[in-house]
């Protein structure tokens, strides 16, 4: 069909996202993969991925509150940057009346890191 239409398939090349390439042992891991959460603002989590839209790169930041897996914050940006990460914790921390003593996981990546974001 794409023949007939004379068309053709034009695929960008892939994008380079920065891959940690060390565990951060000042960071450490104390949900453990233990993602049955008994209680809604008990753990959240957060991650950010990224979509080719308006011809550019964009980043996608959500977290998630793991009680009902519902997203509780999201911010997009240009930069996949610790303003970014900064800004949905924020928004969600908002959104859900301020709540206390929750645990906050994420990936080891630069932006959670971060001293600014921790």
């Amino acid at each position: 069909m794409m023949r007939e239409l004379a068309l053709v398939s034009k695929q960008r090349g892939s994008h380079a996202y920065k891959q940690a390439t060390v565990e951060r042992p000042d960071i450490p891991n104390i949900l453990n993969r233990e993602f049955e959460v008994p209680i809604p603002n008990q753990v959240w989590c957060g991650d950010i991925t990224y979509t080719w839209a308006q011809g550019k790169w964009l980043y996608l930041a959500v977290v998630l509150d793991l009680y009902a897996r519902r997203v509780v914050g999201w911010a997009l940006s240009s930069k996949p940057n610790t303003d970014l990460v900064i800004k949905v914790l924020d928004m969600a921390y908002e959104q859900r009346d301020r709540p206390q003593g929750l645990l906050f996981h994420s990936d080891q990546s630069s932006q959670y890191g971060s001293r600014q974001f921790r």
